[in-house]
């Protein structure tokens, strides 16, 4: 039997390039090597978790990570494509995950005073948000995965998820395999100001970013802060904009780009100009397919239905096994 891999996003606004580099490429190459099941799901539950008081565009927004998912090459012949909330299943065992984990393996969540801090404007003193960890355990092992593809800086998220369910093993009995972190290379791509590309730094450039949109976040990117002047000499390997040329421009442009640069042969803003229309040119087999199923929303919304259908089935076998081991 193929070995089951788990991997969710929240819907919390418009996927990102960082999202697609750091995260949906690797979920499609998973997908397309043909050794994994693999389950994706839309975190909604998630994302209330720092979203609670805003919720008029968590459906939409849904809807539209599916479509970005789509578009940029999750098939649903190969992967099981789901919504979160649709499988109440997950709620039940989260429910039962909470009764056995020690307030103080929350409390030590790294993540946890990091998005506090990075989401310091949003009240997060809340038993959703310190207790999300196992949510996300709970939405693991329901699927019994063998993985969970994360970066380095998730890896704490995973061995919490291990803990809980060996305690659960522990207690009860032995129905749940303990989850790897299956470690990927993450490219480092920072928003247009230099920071980490982020929805709540307004600084990302999104999937579904186009024309004069797109044009007008790479003029304003953050380059190599020592180079004021054409004249200047650049260091590439410091400049965000070189950082996008390595992903979407072709190898002898990328060479020239580096030497030209080191040389004070070109400026930013052609070095931009350059960046913008291979950018253009690179997304717009995905800016075309985004068309087409937002034009067959139909489809989509039965790719979501056959998604749940099939990660349902599972979760009520397992929740049958939960039951049976807790003996409720």
């Amino acid at each position: 039997m193929r070995k089951r891999i788990l991997s969710g996003m929240r819907p919390t606004g418009s996927l990102h390039l960082g999202n697609l580099h750091g995260a949906l490429k690797n979920w499609i190459e998973l997908q397309n090597q043909g050794d994994y099941e693999c389950f994706y799901f839309v975190a909604d539950w998630h994302a209330l978790t720092s979203e609670y008081n805003n919720t008029d565009r968590i459906r939409e927004y849904t809807l539209e990570i599916v479509i970005d998912w789509l578009s940029v090459g999750l098939d649903p012949e190969k992967s099981t494509l789901f919504i979160q909330s649709s499988i109440k299943e997950h709620a039940e065992l989260f429910v039962i995950l909470s009764m056995i984990t020690p307030l103080p393996w929350l409390e030590r969540n790294p993540t946890y005073k990091e998005m506090k801090e990075e989401l310091a404007e949003k009240d997060l003193s809340t038993f959703g948000f310190l207790g999300y960890p196992v949510l996300q355990a709970a939405d693991i092992i329901m699927y019994k995965a063998y993985g969970v593809p994360v970066g380095v800086d998730q890896l704490p998220h995973v061995e919490l998820t291990r803990e809980i369910a060996r305690r659960f093993n522990f207690l009860y009995g032995e129905v749940f395999p303990i989850p790897e972190p299956l470690l990927t290379d993450v490219p480092k791509l920072s928003g247009i100001d230099g920071r980490k590309m982020s929805k709540s730094y307004n600084n990302a450039i999104y999937i579904s970013d186009r024309g004069h949109v797109l044009r007008r976040k790479v003029e304003s990117m953050f380059t190599d802060p020592q180079r004021m002047r054409k004249k200047d000499p650049g260091r590439p390997e410091l400049c965000n904009v070189f950082t996008f040329h390595q992903m979407y421009s072709s190898s002898d442009d990328v060479e020239e780009i580096s030497k030209e640069c080191r040389r004070a042969g070109i400026g930013c803003t052609d070095c931009k100009r350059k960046l913008a229309k291979h950018l253009s040119e690179g997304m717009r087999p995905i800016h075309e397919k985004q068309d087409y199923y937002k034009s067959h929303l139909e489809m989509v919304r039965n790719i979501i239905e056959d998604g749940n259908i099939r990660a349902t089935r599972i979760a009520r076998m397992t929740m049958a096994e939960v039951r049976k081991a807790v003996k409720i």
